[in-house]
Order: C-alpha cells, then sequence, then structure tokens
C-alpha cells in the first residue's frame, strides 16, 4: 500500500514523537499501520508526502543515485535578482556540500495554497516572492539553506511534486491522505 498524504505544518514524517518536541505526528491522522514515511519534509514544512509499505518502492524513492525530482514551492524573503536564480540552477555550496544544479523559475501568481497556521512572519518594508525548485537530490533542511545562502530566506516551504505526480491532483486538504493506484506510483518514479 502506497498513501500520498498533504503534511501540514506542525507535523513530523514520523509516527513517534521526539523527546522534548511539541510537534505533532503521523500517528494523528488515521494512517494504516505498516507504512513508513518514504522520505522527510521537516515540520515545519509542508505539501507532499509518501507512506508505504513497499520496501522497494521507498528504497527506489531514496536512492541518492537515481536523482528522483522532486518539487517544491518556496515563499522567499525579498525578491531575487536573475543572478540569485542562477546561483541556485548551477549549485550553491552548503556547509561542505556544493548543491546539484537544479531548475528555478519565478511563480507569478503566488500558488493557491490554504492558509498557514501558524500565518508566516510578515515585514512590511520587505517584499516576498514565490520561486519554484525541482531538485534531483535531498540534503538536510536543503531547500531552506540555498534559499539563505543567496540572500533570500525561506518563509515557507511546500512540496508540489515527486516525479511526475503532483499533489494538486489530489484536492487533499492539509492532514488528507489517498491511496495510490498502482499506475500512480510508476509516476513517483517518473523522471
Amino acid at each position: 500500500m502506497t498513501i500520498i498524504f498533504n503534511k501540514p505544518y506542525g507535523v513530523l514524517s514520523q509516527f513517534t514523537p521526539e523527546k522534548g518536541s511539541d510537534w505533532k505526528t503521523l500517528a494523528l491522522y488515521g494512517l494504516p499501520k505498516g507504512v513508513y514515511s518514504a522520505g522527510r519534509l521537516d515540520a515545519d514544512s509542508e505539501g507532499m508526502l509518501i507512506l508505504s509499505d513497499n520496501h522497494d518502492l521507498v528504497t527506489e524513492l531514496l536512492d541518492p543515485t537515481r536523482g528522483h525530482p522532486r518539487q517544491y514551492w518556496v515563499q522567499i524573503e525579498g525578491i531575487p535578482e536573475q543572478t540569485a536564480l542562477e546561483l541556485l540552477r548551477n549549485g550553491v555550496k552548503i556547509g561542505d556540500h556544493v548543491t546539484k544544479p537544479c531548475n528555478v523559475w519565478l511563480i507569478d501568481p503566488a500558488p493557491s495554497l490554504p492558509p498557514r497556521n501558524p500565518p508566516i512572519r510578515v515585514r512590511k518594508s520587505i517584499p516576498d516572492t514565490w520561486i519554484a525548485l525541482t531538485l534531483t537530490e535531498g540534503k538536510n533542511r536543503q531547500v531552506r539553506r540555498m534559499t539563505a545562502a543567496v540572500g533570500h530566506p525561506t518563509l515557507r516551504l511546500y512540496r508540489s511534486r515527486i516525479g511526475k505526480l503532483e499533489l494538486s491532483t489530489y484536492k487533499l486538504k492539509p492532514g488528507a491522505w489517498q491511496e495510490l493506484t498502482a499506475e500512480e506510483q510508476k509516476q513517483l518514479l517518473a523522471r
């Protein structure tokens, strides 16, 4: 069984709580027994999370040599110049790692997403912009670290697609999930 889940803000991508943490867990959403997260979204990130009991599918999705594309919609602080977008496209240094080249573009108009609870911080004197990034790797907090490296901190992060499977197709509200068909599972692995 493989499930697509629209992970809300403030939820860990795991079933057990972390000691000393106030974050919610997947255990609150009535998910079937035996499924586990095929990848992670940090508690402060939202959007598409895949859960499965299919070990081969999970291994395939997580194998860094396979380079499965994942698309993120990112609300950033400020308005990026083309030089910042080119830096993101070509790879930026985050810690000891230089990110792989990726696709990056401005999203205009902004994507239609439900309001986040709690809302992002808003600065009246600093505008914000939505960009899309399609990555084929997944380092810890990579998108946030990439946008910060080019001077545009992430305000909101939403995973919209894995492979060719798009979350918007399912009209799932935050916290809702649906079982995927065999054909839909193949779309996860498509490039």
